[in-house]
């Protein structure tokens, strides 16, 4: 079974990430914040693509659903977070 860290680490591994964090515990279903300097210039669909893109085939074959919420470093600073990644 899938687990947070795990899908975590797969979009770090496959995206230039300034900060990820997930959260699900059933093993298929999560949600996730995602802050790329790769998201600038590009609407919202074609970040989450991005995001797709670094998990590939596990979004077909592991991953039932996945809630995204993807922020440029810029727009996430404007709403008053940190930029530190999660242990």
């Amino acid at each position: 079974m899938l687990g947070a860290e795990q899908v975590r680490a797969y979009i770090m591994q496959g995206l230039a990430c300034e900060y990820v964090a997930v959260q699900g515990a059933d093993g298929q279903h999560f949600e996730a914040v995602v802050v790329s300097a790769q998201f600038a210039g590009k609407r919202m669909v074609q970040q989450h693509q991005l995001v797709y893109k670094a998990l590939g085939g596990r979004m077909r074959d592991e991953i039932h659903a996945l809630s995204l919420r993807t922020y440029t470093p810029e727009a996430w600073l404007a709403a008053g977070h940190q930029l530190t990644m999660e242990k």
